[in-house]
C-alpha cells in the first residue's frame, strides 16, 4: 500500500466521520419544539411518558426547567409526528452518507 492510498483512505474517514456528527447536530436541533407554552426535547422518554399516562392534563418540566400544564394527547400527537419525520429524514440521509463511502 503506497502513501497516497493511506493518505486518501484516511481523510476518507475523517470526511466520514465529520458528515455523521453534521447530521446528528442538523438533525437534534429539529428535535426541540415550542408548544402549550413550553420547549421541548422530542426524544422517546418523553413521548414514552406522555403515552403511558392516563390524564387529559398534566404538569411537565419543559427543558428550561419550568412546570407547564399541558394537554397530553396534543403533544403526544405532535411529538410522535416530528419524531417519526425527522428520523425517517435522519436515517435517509445517511443511510445516502453510508451508501458513498
Amino acid at each position: 500500500m503506497d502513501t497516497q492510498t493511506l493518505i486518501s483512505d484516511a481523510r476518507a474517514r475523517f470526511n466520514h466521520s465529520s458528515a455523521k456528527a453534521y447530521l446528528k447536530e442538523k438533525y437534534d436541533s429539529k428535535l426541540i419544539i415550542a408548544d402549550q407554552g413550553g420547549l421541548w426535547k422530542v426524544n422517546l422518554e418523553t413521548i414514552n411518558f406522555l403515552n403511558s399516562s392516563l390524564s387529559d392534563t398534566i404538569i411537565l418540566i419543559d427543558t428550561f426547567d419550568n412546570p407547564v400544564k399541558v394537554n397530553r394527547s396534543d403533544l403526544l400527537t405532535k411529538l410522535q409526528a416530528i419524531y417519526d419525520e425527522t428520523l425517517q429524514e435522519w436515517y435517509d440521509e445517511w443511510s445516502e452518507l453510508e451508501r458513498k463511502r
